[in-house]
């Protein structure tokens, strides 16, 4: 895919970046495909709980909730680490982030699919595999560390773990696959518009902080 664009006419690294997008986009969708077949077959694969779904209305409601519960779960997490000593900020968003900046079909990827392979793989095949065998705590804890770890940023485990525990309380809760992906997409969309526009965030701060300085030395 590289030396597709190489060839092409783009610049190495403007080459790199485009090849590992497009690569994702495709591996993305190609996985996608494969799970559909797979539990097409399986007729009881989205049978974990017990009991009526939540309404659809209330199901949404908890996707959206679930961003917010997500979000100030890695906002404590954060400052959790900032008094260990841990410096914020993911090398792994910012990767990506490098990567969307010149390739946007990323975004996609980022924002869609990830949310939707993850939670299947996460919440449906892990959380509700050890939930059938064992009891909601057990699961929820472990697909939440199995979470965390897969993202390979072992000093950041506890932003990770965050999101992962109230992910699969809002799956328990309603009892549908798409809520956590709901309350996934909008994290993680609203992670990509903060790092994307992080320069134009700065400005407007200081730009605010220049404004109450103002009036402070007006009164």
């Amino acid at each position: 895919m590289i030396k597709l664009f190489s060839e092409n006419g783009y610049e190495t690294k403007e080459a790199a970046f485009q090849g590992t997008a497009w690569g994702l986009f495709v591996a993305n969708i190609l996985a996608i495909i494969a799970f559909y077949l797979v539990i097409r077959t399986d007729k009881k694969f989205w049978t974990v709980f017990k009991g009526k779904k939540a309404p659809i209305s209330k199901s949404i409601l908890w996707g959206v909730l679930g961003f917010f519960l997500a979000l100030g779960g890695q906002m404590i997490a954060g400052y959790i680490e900032q008094a260990f000593g841990i410096t914020n900020g993911s090398d792994n968003t910012a990767r990506l982030t490098q990567v969307a900046e010149v390739a946007p079909i990323l975004i996609v990827c980022i924002v869609l699919f990830a949310p939707i392979l993850e939670e299947i793989v996460f919440r449906r095949v892990i959380f509700g595999g050890i939930y059938t065998k064992t009891n909601f705590w057990i699961a929820t804890l472990a697909s939440a560390l199995i979470f965390a770890a897969v993202h390979n940023e072992l000093e950041h485990i506890l932003v990770y773990l965050m999101p992962g525990l109230v992910f699969s309380y809002i799956y328990y809760k309603t009892k549908r696959i798409w809520t956590p992906m709901i309350a996934h997409m909008l994290m993680n969309g609203f992670v990509m518009i903060v790092t994307l526009n992080k320069d134009k965030i700065l400005e407007l701060q200081k730009l605010q902080e220049s404004v109450i300085t103002l009036f402070q030395h007006l009164w």
